[in-house]
């Protein structure tokens, strides 16, 4: 990513607000293919729908792993502290089969 934003002049364009923001747009088109859809249908999309979430979901990758470059944010040790969290806030004996926020179990 950083070869090819570099390749286009394009880091003045990069800062972290910018790419956040489009971040959240990308996020926001994968979110827009499964609006209005019940669970069931979001579970059984059509190949070609689901192709069109792929690229979509590729967009969400690669401006998370631009951002993180941006920033200097290791993402891999990010989200194994981000695991090591989780699994203190959601015990298992307490959060097993349960969708509820850590504070409410």
């Amino acid at each position: 990513m950083r070869q090819f934003a570099a390749e286009r002049a394009w880091e003045p364009f990069h800062t972290p607000k910018n790419l956040a923001m489009a971040l959240a747009g990308e996020a926001g088109e994968v979110i827009e293919h499964f609006q209005w859809l019940t669970a069931e249908q979001s579970m059984a999309l059509p190949p070609a729908t689901r192709d069109e979430v792929a690229l979509e979901l590729a967009d969400v990758l690669l401006y998370l792993v631009r951002l993180c470059d941006v920033l200097g944010v290791d993402l891999a040790d990010a989200a194994r502290r981000k695991m090591r969290i989780n699994a203190e806030r959601y015990p298992i004996e307490r959060a097993h089969g349960r969708a509820d926020k850590h504070d409410r179990l």
